[in-house]
């Protein structure tokens, strides 16, 4: 590995972690004035010798020949065999903690010597240089350490972890003791509850620790930070890169076709989860753990992640900006809800002020996003009202405005909150007021009376339902028009009931067009079947000269006839409905009927082709009409049909 050159003769400012005042920090340019003077003054005037005085010195002086031995046996540049080739932390982890040991006790000796009461010279350039050696040493065992457990220090085991292991470390650690049981607990303590594999990362975890605490507080953050930076951000760009995150320009992303588009989208979306919760949040907790100094964590993490975080949270904003369509409007939820549900953790993470652009990249998204979709809901709106198909939906049936509408409309539903928040502050224009009657008054209301997005909603519905009214002027059939508003209105009423609309229109809501669906069925049988009703008799039980039943019977024959010929095409969607208004129709039409049967059928007997007369049986007549409503148009004549159905219930 690359080693910075550094004066031999210079000091780094080893004591910033404990004071700032000059009088406590060494420069550069102070040491080499020491190291300089020591060799061309003369020497220094005698002093008074106590015994307290002779005894810290020797003290001190004992402290740098032990960290000597040491310290030269790990040296870099004279070290041979054993020593250059190794790991100072992988082979021997007891001497690992001594070599941090001398390193402290230099340290202790140079605050010492640097004191105008006890200046020597020649020991502080010592210390220094002996410093510098441990530092090279240091750096590269930092390196390696780093480098050889990229697997182990993986985002994912860190996050999972991130509890257990302390995020609040400082500077001030390191001014204990280096207490070799201490760290052994630690390293225990966690390991108890992880794998193997994850033990290695804990331990590793603890070295890097180790040394960074000792780095940074004998001046050589810069060093460390150098090296963290380099190795770990190439770490969270492969993460990115493996989650299929890659970086897009505004000009590729609408140049994409939209399944492509939607593809990008959905890994995107399954990409921040994981990027934000493991990727990024491990690197911040492995960041706060291995550097002590905030300002080194705020540095490093900075430079890790910015560049990529920027690139990941951009996205959304560029397909917001993008071509609108309907289609894309679900996937730009997706990318708001993504966004809303990771911003707390996402304003955890990147909390440093040097990170404020990534917090504002992600709030412009949400932004931009919120502006798309609202510019969306406002052409969905208007591609209801300028709907000027004039095609009829077969039978009376659900038309496909009304299908694509209230498909497009539940689904909305499933983003309520996101909504709640894109259209709180955008209230309709004054020309689409609603009126109070559309509302649930059991509904919680705001100041205003109704929240916006219930509005939104209720007045997309009504849009709808107001363009069905003009549809169903189109059928030339009255009775079908009913039919047609009874199945849309039904399948508007289903589809609230079975989306989360039930909770933002409310029952109150539903109630009143389920009354209404009740009203147009009345309507449609009033006037569909008037005419077979009013060819039976007021009395049905009332005797009626021969001629007087035939004529009775040939009139509702050809009322009965003509209206099931009319019907038998015409269809009700939902079986419920569809057999509401059998059992409706039944009801009005056969009681009467068997009462007019049963009283006249004995004065025709005599008669000679009774068959043609009394075409129907009221089992005959119960067996049509439970057959209408499937859109199935009856083949052949209503009249021999009947016949044979006559005279098959006869012959029993």
């Amino acid at each position: 590995m690359k080693q910075t050159n550094r004066n031999k003769g210079g000091f780094r400012n080893i004591f910033s972690s404990h004071s700032t005042s000059p009088n406590n920090s060494i420069s550069r340019s102070s040491a080499h004035s020491i190291s300089s003077s020591s060799s061309t003054s003369s020497p220094p005037q005698s002093r008074p010798s106590t015994p307290l005085h002779t005894f810290s010195e020797s003290m001190m002086e004992e402290n740098i020949d032990n960290a000597e031995l040491l310290i030269t046996k790990w040296n870099l540049e004279t070290s041979t065999g054993f020593a250059a080739s190794s790991s100072l932390f992988y082979d021997d982890r007891k001497e690992a903690k001594d070599f941090i040991s001398c390193v402290k006790d230099l340290q202790r000796a140079m605050r010492f010597f640097i004191l105008p009461e006890n200046s020597n010279s020649v020991l502080l350039v010592k210390s220094q240089n002996l410093m510098e050696i441990a530092m090279k040493r240091l750096e590269k065992e930092f390196y390696q350490i780093l480098s050889a457990n990229r697997d182990r220090l993986d985002p994912e085991s860190i996050s999972g972890h991130g509890s257990e292991r302390s995020r609040g470390s400082t500077s001030d650690d390191y001014d204990e003791e280096v207490d070799q049981s201490s760290d052994e607990d630690e390293i225990q303590k966690v390991s108890d509850s992880i794998n193997e594999v994850e033990q290695v990362g804990t331990v590793a975890m603890n070295d890097l620790k180790m040394i960074s605490n000792c780095m940074i507080s004998a001046g050589y953050g810069k060093e460390i930070v150098s090296i963290y930076k380099i190795i770990r951000k190439s770490i969270v760009d492969e993460g990115l890169y493996k989650l299929g995150v890659e970086r897009l320009t505004a000009a590729q992303i609408n140049k994409m076709d939209w399944e492509l588009l939607d593809f990008k989208i959905k890994t995107w979306v399954y990409a921040v989860q994981i990027a934000v919760r493991t990727l990024f949040h491990g690197e911040r907790i492995l960041c706060d753990y291995v550097l002590t100094s905030e300002m080194s964590r705020e540095s490093c993490f900075t430079a890790i992640t910015k560049d990529s975080a920027l690139e990941l949270f951009q996205f959304p904003e560029l397909v917001a900006k993008g071509k609108k369509s309907p289609e894309k409007m679900f996937r730009i939820l997706d990318l708001y809800d993504a966004i809303s549900e990771l911003w707390p953790e996402i304003e955890s993470i990147f909390s440093y002020q040097s990170m404020s652009n990534i917090r504002a990249q992600a709030v412009s998204s949400l932004l931009k996003l919120g502006e798309a979709v609202r510019a969306m809901l406002t052409d969905f709106e208007a591609a209801i009202q300028k709907d000027s198909s004039k095609a009829l939906a077969p039978g009376g049936g659900i038309h496909p405005l009304t299908r694509y509408v209230m498909n497009y409309v539940s689904f909305l539903s499933d983003y309520t909150v996101s909504l709640s928040d894109i259209v709180a502050d955008w209230p309709l224009p004054e020309h689409t007021a609603l009126p109070e009657s559309f509302f649930d008054s059991s509904l919680d209301t705001d100041e205003e009376g109704t929240s916006s997005i219930v509005v939104r909603f209720a007045w997309l519905v009504l849009v709808l339902l107001c363009k069905l009214d003009g549809k169903a002027a189109l059928y030339k059939d009255v009775p079908l028009s009913y039919l047609f508003l009874a199945n849309n209105l039904n399948y508007v009423v289903s589809k609230v009931q079975g989306s989360n609309l039930r909770f933002l229109l409310g029952e109150e809501w539903i109630s009143k067009h389920e009354l209404k669906v009740k009203q147009y069925s009345i309507n449609y049988e009033r006037m569909g079947w008037s005419k077979v009703l009013s060819s039976l008799p007021a009395n049905p039980t009332a005797s009626m000269s021969l001629e007087a039943t035939k004529e009775c019977l040939s009139s509702f024959n050809t009322a009965f006839e003509t209206a099931y010929r009319t019907q038998s095409s015409w269809v009700v969607t939902d079986s419920k409905l569809r057999d509401e208004i059998k059992v409706s129709i039944c009801k009005k039409v056969l009681p009467v009927y068997q009462e007019f049967y049963d009283t006249n059928r004995a004065v025709l007997r005599g008669e000679r082709n009774v068959e043609a007369l009394v075409r129907y049986s009221p089992d005959d007549l119960m067996n049509y009409l439970s057959d209408l409503f499937y859109g199935m148009k009856v083949s052949g004549s209503g009249s021999s049909t009947a016949h044979s159905s006559h005279h098959s219930s006869s012959s029993h």
